[in-house]
């Protein structure tokens, strides 16, 4: 009868992993396979601070306490150095007690199903803005324009307020297909030469009417 050692198996099986590899395949699982430099294969999943997501054909670094825990804890060298992705499995969250910017040389892209901005004072210079959406829904306390041109097309426009003032220095032009102007109180137009003249009749109706 032959007894075999179990201690140097645990042994064997206990020895820490540190090493580099090649991935090869990205599993459903989250777990990857990477064959190490020297020929031996690796299943691992990725360390919580990898942030970088690992592709295939990456450089990286294994490490663990045993064959059976072994972590992908960083991507050493990308394949595609021209894309890298930030991944994490849930939220992400930045945090500084300083300032945090963002810059890029070229497109700044934002995605998102909800988007949430809050900030006490802000600033936004854009040089082209275009904007396509639904329904835009904005309360301000106050609301100032300030252009050289402004155009508005739309399909209906309503206006409500409760003092309106509008001043023109030159010209004003109105091209209606019907005009309607009603007041509940007095209806006023003066100028220094004032022209009504219509193609087919003009109505003046009142209960009493003063010209001179």
């Amino acid at each position: 009868m032959n007894v075999v050692p179990l201690r140097p198996a645990l042994a064997a099986a206990a020895t820490p992993v540190h090493c580099t590899g090649r991935l090869t395949a990205t599993l459903p699982d989250a777990h990857f396979d990477v064959e190490g430099e020297d020929g031996q294969s690796w299943r691992c999943r990725r360390a919580a601070s990898c942030l970088l997501r690992p592709e295939v054909g990456d450089t990286v670094l294994l490490s663990g306490p045993d064959r059976h825990r072994v972590y992908l804890i960083a991507v050493l060298e990308q394949a595609d150095a021209t894309v890298s992705r930030i991944e994490t499995a849930g939220v992400l969250s930045i945090e500084s007690p300083g300032d945090v910017r963002l810059h890029s040389g070229g497109q700044l892209q934002m995605k998102a199903a909800q988007w949430n901005l809050q900030a006490a004072t802000g600033q936004c210079r854009v040089d082209d803005l275009r904007f396509t959406g639904q329904v835009l829904d904005a309360t301000v306390g106050k609301l100032r324009l300030v252009g050289r041109v402004f155009e508005s097309v739309a399909d209906r426009i309503v206006q409500m307020a409760r003092n309106a003032l509008r001043v023109v220095d030159e010209t004003e032009q109105v091209r209606v297909g019907h005009l309607d102007c009603e007041a509940s109180g007095t209806a006023r137009l003066h100028a220094r030469h004032t022209v009504v003249t219509a193609s087919d009749l003009v109505k003046v109706d009142a209960a009493q009417i003063h010209m001179g």
